[in-house]
């Protein structure tokens, strides 16, 4: 690697690493992510190696069992090398291939360097996570063999894996990159063609199709040259012979590979960073008709100027749609409900209320979670001009609820209907889904307004977008689920139930001696359900006392 390549790697891995450490919620997520995904797994490792280490050096291994050891290892690491690749694409899509300020960079250095300098970056930021649990895996092993083998083929074979599969994820990435930004007929429906693969795959893990397929890949894989790769592991552990054979392949394919994908990987940046970007109009024919009778229908009840910032506030969010990619996180977590009901056929009535109540939140979220910081650059004006602070809050509610009550009535109906709870419960739950996607945009403003956000937050990638608080989230989804909670208690004449619960917990905790009636449960619910009721239209008046109020510092 020449010396422009060099300071490009290790430029580009400052900056990441900078990015994060500079972001402590960023660099909170991604300690938990780690800790979870790997924390489990190198403890135990480490507390389990020692004494199989032992073995293996002392004892006698069968044949079939160090057959299908190596059968093992070796589909796993196809796996990993597999997914290796699939994650260097996907940071080719997001953010490698995205380099800031192209021009400087590419007349600053030649092609070639730049290519080696990011995929080296992407090398060494991928090393990071895997590395420091491989090598205590490693050592951990090693102390029970007593050789000092294990150590060495462990970081090997993870380097091994990276420097193969990080440049040709560099060529797939770049070339998907060159779809969805270039080549026009795919660049203009580049966000219904993501949603589609993202639908595909989180539906493939919710109805199995993953795990079948990875199980055949597993299979087919593992004898094949990718798990070669596996064998080189087989040589740190006694008594299994690798394959002395796949371990050449390995290394020799290696070495073919890695100037391959560089060179293809040289060819295809020149092809994607030195073209134009796709001219996507937007269909400004279809979309002012829409609007058009959007507004038509909005004519009836408001005025001209509440229209027009309700419009407004639609028109903007949708030009920018990665502005509402926080609002659909809590769906990630559907997945597990997704596989229950595809098994069992039917849905669950705790997942019909479910899916309503994050449609109640959901609605929340949409417009009004950060009424003022949602102005960005604008607010100055806005707060000059004659708007005022009523038209502006409720421009924003009614912009929320257009989108979350027809929602709302199409969820409610379908999970009622296709759950087990009668048609009286599915009109209750109609019903409450209806006033909560009305109430809780009230709700949002007040809380919003409360705890704004004017600085904007990385997304994905280099992409930024201006988000709600974290506090603001955290309150106003306090705010919604305490009251429904408590509504549900009350609808089910679930007190006693809740007594008995609190009170359990409540033994758990030192010098703590309390008691709970299913009485006083009851009390606290219809207390907590009238501050519910109280707190829209209270948030409400406070949001427009504060934008008529605020003052810029």
């Amino acid at each position: 690697m020449n010396s422009r390549a060099t300071v490009i790697a290790r430029t580009e891995v400052r900056r990441t690493v900078r990015t994060v450490v500079g972001n402590r919620t960023k660099l909170l997520m991604m300690a938990i992510m780690v800790a979870l995904m790997l924390g489990p797994i190198t403890a135990a490792g480490a507390f389990l190696l020692p004494s199989l280490g032992e073995e293996a050096a002392t004892g006698v291994i069968d044949p079939e069992t160090a057959s299908m050891l190596v059968e093992v290892l070796a589909g796993g690491t196809a796996l990993v090398w597999l997914f290796a690749v699939l994650m260097a694409s996907i940071r080719t899509v997001t953010a490698a291939a995205d380099v800031d300020q192209p021009a400087l960079l590419l007349l600053s250095a030649p092609l070639r360097s730049t290519v080696i300098g990011l995929v080296s970056a992407e090398i060494i930021l991928f090393a990071i996570w895997p590395l420091p649990s491989v090598i205590v895996l490693s050592i951990a092993f090693a102390n029970g063999t007593g050789s000092v083998l294990p150590i060495l083929v462990g970081p090997l074979l993870v380097i091994l894996l990276l420097v193969t599969a990080v440049p040709l994820g560099f060529v797939i990435g770049i070339w998907v990159r060159h779809l969805l930004t270039v080549y026009e007929p795919v660049a203009r429906y580049r966000t219904p063609v993501i949603a589609v693969l993202a639908l595909a795959y989180f539906g493939s893990i919710a109805t199995g199709w993953f795990d079948t397929i990875t199980a055949g890949l597993f299979d087919l894989l593992g004898g094949g040259p990718l798990g070669w790769f596996g064998h080189i592991l087989v040589l740190g552990i006694p008594n299994v012979d690798p394959s002395m054979g796949a371990i050449v392949g390995a290394l020799v394919g290696s070495a073919v590979l890695i100037p391959l994908a560089i060179g293809a990987g040289v060819v295809s940046a020149r092809v994607h960073w030195y073209a134009d970007p796709a001219r996507v109009e937007d269909d400004t024919e279809a979309t002012s008709e829409s609007e058009s009778r959007l507004d038509g229908v909005l004519e009836y009840g408001l005025s001209k100027q509440l229209r027009t910032l309700t419009l407004t506030t639609i028109r903007r969010t949708k030009r920018a749609p990665i502005r509402l990619m926080y609002a659909a996180y809590p769906l990630f977590g559907s997945l597990f409900f997704a596989q229950e009901i595809i098994q069992t056929g039917t849905v669950p009535s705790y997942i019909a209320v479910m899916l309503c109540l994050y449609v109640i939140w959901g609605t929340g979220v949409l417009f009004s979670l950060n009424p003022l910081g949602d102005l960005g650059q604008t607010l100055p004006a806005v707060l000059s001009s004659p708007v005022s602070g009523t038209t502006m809050i409720r421009s924003r509610m009614i912009a929320s609820s257009l989108v979350g009550v027809p929602l709302g009535v199409l969820v409610a109906l379908a999970a009622g209907l296709a759950s087990p709870i009668s048609l009286e419960s599915t009109a209750v739950l109609l019903a409450g889904t209806v006033l909560g996607a009305l109430a809780s945009p009230a709700l949002a403003v007040g809380v919003g307004s409360a705890f704004p956000r004017f600085g904007s937050v990385a997304i994905t990638g280099n992409r930024e977008a201006v988000m709600p608080s974290k506090m603001s989230f955290v309150v106003y989804t306090a705010g919604i689920v305490f009251p429904i909670g408590a509504a549900v208690v009350l609808y089910t004449d679930g007190a006693t139930l809740v007594a008995q619960i609190a009170t359990a917990m409540a033994t758990m905790l030192p010098q703590v001696d309390v008691t709970l009636t299913a009485s006083q449960v009851t009390m606290m619910a219809w207390i907590v359900v009238a501050i519910g009721v109280v707190a829209p239209p209270v948030a409400y008046r406070y949001a427009v006392e504060r934008f008529d109020w605020y003052a810029l510092e």
